[in-house]
């Protein structure tokens, strides 16, 4: 009998379950089991994933506090994503659980949502996908929620993700109307309040319109009961009020940030107070205080993880105070602080590059301008203008050795025997005193070391082991091993002193640290020695004038850099008077003086009055000493210009009058040696070379203008063409032609002399005459081969039948009748010819039938 009631019992209780499970009815039990469901099972699950996307997203978010910040903190893409598959996971699960509370518990009966935790569930569906930049489908939930559930107490909530989808969609002035509609005709909570204002004031932000965002960011600062968005919302104040110039209120706004201390993120105080240190000058009455207030902050235990930038506010108080040396010790404690912070890293390298600049160190500012473009955007005009310095001081560096390595064996060559004998004594006894030196030191650290090593626990519970299992013993032989004889490989002989080794490097003087080719990496036995040294240096007077060539050279061109680029006048002068103290070449010493003439004219020196007597004496008939009587000849545009020069030889060499076109840049290049224009003919003169003589002399062409020019865009140009097109042009191999029906691109050529050049424009004109009455669409040329030979090409046949077709129907064809001797050529064999002049090989090969 108790066993039926039970079973009674239990299928009155299954059967309230069941149709509580109903979602189509609307009854107390079934809208408080399916609100509990939601709440406490599907809900909470999701929110708890939500909250751990968020701390995720917050954890790894870096913000960039050299920039606004924005006012939420979530990094953006620039592509707005619709599905992806490297989603956040919490997100995922987020939206998940979301959409199960939606499709499981949802009670919509007629028309009318009776589970009173749906809306919650769709705005976790719409903020999982805001942080996931899934703009679209969040927008999609946030207006289901306040068009389904316009009674709901997540309402306003809802208005404002709304909202902040729109800001990140763009649409800023949707979203300031809707906002101030929601401030207008709402009961919000005060931090809903704080939200929607700090929404606007973020829309404005994006507008530029900086004094309304700022008011606004005020009044969500008030409202706002979390300390972390007072401090944030504070500090953005600052920032904006910074970009107005307004600094008295930017200070004030930083303050607030100072004031809040442990109360919100200390990131936020630290970055609050380098800000106000930038707005406060600094005065001989609070130099002092400054410095103190820096040091104190150096010193705080608390601000360890914030020192790279600390650091750079004190190497910047320091610069500011020129005291040099003391920034760069801070610009480089920066360096060594800083983690992952690009901008920061920027900043230093360039201060430093900068300060080497100005001292005129190009190499070292090289290397810092060098390691500033990997910390800068490529697409930004930052970095931009950093490439364009860090080119000019590659040309000044490569110059500069080349100057200082030549001038260096030159000045040994010229020391008389016991000079230089005795020079390099002097530095044989440098490095033997060097190197007993370090012999001293090892001895000392190794005999220290093992001294050490036999008091401690280790030297006693090592005591009487075999060498190789006492491990700090062993430390200490390889090292004594490395410092005497390198890092050698593990082979037979290797004592013997002609294995290299790696040595630390030495100190040497300049004169032997510029000349690699008297200081190598040698035996050591070697570098003590006399003879290895004298018998290096140069004796043939031959090779001393080619080194002296180099060096004017490279100092002409380090005086047009210094010049033209930098505008350091004192430096380019320099460079110029040692070209023209060094029995230069006739091609540099014109340019020299024109050159030194424009900085003495442009630096009010005495010397211009000589130096213009010179330049009108020794070269009247220049074009030079013509700009110098008449400074308005160089502006004038006419046919006798330099610029007018050079587009009538262009012109010329699309004519394929390349013969006139390579005397014209050769007369041109004489006339106007030294001038900017003479790279352009010497390009248009190795093109010319190339299209007339073939391969090897256009290579040879090239390789002049870009060794000779290698600072202008010319000389850039052909170092780029000799290492990219001049192997791809080196190929001779003909490809094979074999069968009638070969398909690609060919060609029907006719080749004359060009002393018959009517008959060749004769059958030019045949030809397309013939092509129009066929209806063809294939183009005829005249193309130059060499100084004697020219083709008349029919370009365009789409394979080798087609194009023997047309050659057999206008040799028989009465209507035509060109009997004129021709060929057929595939259009990659027809550029062989063309780059290697070898018409007579592919006729060997591919013409003549093999027997």
């Amino acid at each position: 009998m108790k066993l039926h009631y039970k079973l009674i019992i239990f299928s009155i209780l299954a059967g309230i379950v069941l149709s509580a499970c109903s979602t189509k009815k609307n009854a107390f039990v079934n809208r408080n089991w399916h609100a509990l469901n939601t709440k406490y099972n599907t809900l909470y699950n999701g929110n708890i994933a939500f909250e751990e996307g968020r701390e995720e997203l917050n954890f790894n978010y870096h913000d960039d506090y050299w920039e606004v910040l924005p006012i939420e903190r979530l990094e953006v893409t620039e592509d707005i994503k619709l599905d992806s598959e490297d989603n956040n996971p919490n997100f995922i699960i987020a939206e998940e659980k979301a959409t199960k509370a939606i499709q499981k518990h949802s009670m919509d009966i007629k028309d009318i949502e009776r589970n009173p935790q749906t809306d919650e569930a769709f705005l976790l569906l719409g903020k999982a996908r805001y942080f996931d930049q899934r703009y679209m489908p969040a927008l999609e939930a946030f207006n289901y929620v306040i068009k389904k559930y316009d009674y709901s107490d997540k309402l306003n909530e809802a208005h404002i993700w709304r909202e902040k989808v729109n800001i990140r969609l763009e649409n800023e002035e949707l979203a300031i109307r809707n906002l101030k509609r929601l401030l207008k005709f709402e009961q919000l909570t005060d931090q809903e309040y704080a939200d929607a204002r700090a929404m606007i004031a973020q829309a404005y932000i994006n507008e530029q319109v900086l004094d309304t965002a700022v008011q606004h960011l005020k009044v969500a600062s008030h409202y706002t009961k979390k300390n972390k968005e007072k401090g944030r919302y504070y500090y953005i104040i600052g920032q904006l009020y910074n970009q107005m110039d307004h600094k008295d209120s930017a200070n004030y706004a930083f303050d607030k940030v100072i004031d809040l201390n442990r109360k919100s993120p200390r990131v936020y105080m630290i970055n609050a107070e380098i800000q106000k240190i930038r707005n406060t000058q600094i005065t001989s009455e609070n130099s002092e205080e400054m410095l103190e207030y820096l040091t104190d902050m150096e010193e705080n235990r608390e601000n360890r993880p914030f020192l790279d930038i600390i650091y750079r506010q004190v190497a910047e108080y320091h610069l500011e105070k020129e005291n040099d040396s003391m920034a760069i010790v801070y610009f480089n404690k920066s360096l060594r602080a800083t983690q992952n912070e690009p901008k920061l890293n920027a900043l230093n390298y360039e201060n430093l590059a900068e300060y080497n600049f100005d001292k005129n160190d190009y190499r070292l500012a090289g290397a810092y301008y060098d390691s500033v473009m990997p910390n800068l955007d490529e697409n930004t005009k930052k970095y931009r203008s950093t490439k364009k310095k860090l080119d000019n001081l590659e040309d000044v560096i490569k110059y500069e050795d080349i100057a200082q390595h030549t001038d260096s064996i030159i000045t040994l060559y010229n020391l008389p025997l016991a000079e230089r004998t005795a020079y390099f004594e002097n530095h044989i006894a440098k490095l033997q005193a060097a190197k007993e030196a370090a012999a001293k030191k090892e001895e000392r650290r190794i005999a220290s070391g093992f001294a050490e090593f036999a008091k401690s626990k280790g030297g006693k519970e090592n005591k009487g082991k075999f060498y190789f299992y006492n491990l700090t013993s062993l430390g200490y032989g390889k090292n004594d091993f490395v410092q005497r004889w390198g890092k050698r490989e593990l082979e037979d002989d290797w004592r013997w002193s002609n294995k290299k080794r790696t040595l630390p490097q030495e100190t040497t003087d300049d004169a032997l640290a510029a000349n690699d080719s008297i200081v190598d990496e040698v035996g050591e036995d070697e570098k003590l020695s006399l003879d290895y040294y004298l018998n290096r240096v140069p004796t043939d007077v031959a090779v001393i004038d080619s080194l002296k060539n180099e060096r004017n050279f490279a100092n002409y061109q380090l005086g047009l850099i210094y010049k033209e680029k930098f505008k350091e006048n004192l430096l380019a002068a320099g460079k110029l008077e040692n070209v023209l103290d060094s029995e230069p070449e006739e091609r540099l010493i014109l340019p020299s003086k024109y050159n030194l003439y424009k900085i003495y004219e442009e630096e009010g020196s005495p010397l211009l009055a000589s130096m213009k007597e010179n330049i009108l004496s020794n070269h009247g008939d220049s074009r030079y000493a013509e700009i110098i009587l008449n400074p308005r000849a160089v502006l004038e545009d006419d046919a006798d210009s330099p610029d007018a020069r050079y587009a009538a030889l262009y012109r010329k060499y699309k004519n394929q009058e390349f013969l006139e076109t390579i005397t014209g840049s050769e007369e041109n290049i004489e006339k106007y040696t030294g001038d900017p224009i003479v790279p352009k003919f010497e390009m248009l003169k190795a093109n010319a070379i190339g299209r007339l003589n073939g391969f090897e002399p256009f290579e040879e062409a090239l390789n002049y203008v870009a060794l000779t020019y290698p600072n202008n865009p010319e000389g850039k140009k052909a170092e780029k063409m000799v290492a990219e097109q001049l192997p791809k042009l080196a190929v001779k191999e003909f490809s094979t032609e074999l069968g009638s029906s070969g398909t690609g691109n060919w060609k029907v050529v006719f080749p004359f002399r060009r002393s018959n050049d009517e008959i060749a424009k004769r059958v030019k004109k045949a030809l397309e005459e013939a092509i129009v009455d066929l209806r063809y669409k294939n183009i005829v040329s005249k193309d130059i081969y060499t100084l004697e030979d020219q083709f008349v090409v029919v370009h365009g046949f789409k394979s080798k039948d087609y194009a023997l077709g047309f050659a057999e129907l206008i040799k028989f064809n009465k209507d035509y009748r060109i009997e004129n001797e021709n060929f057929v050529i595939l259009s990659t064999n027809y550029k062989i010819i063309q780059v290697h002049k070898n018409l007579q090989s592919y006729k060997n090969q591919i013409l003549t039938p093999k027997p």
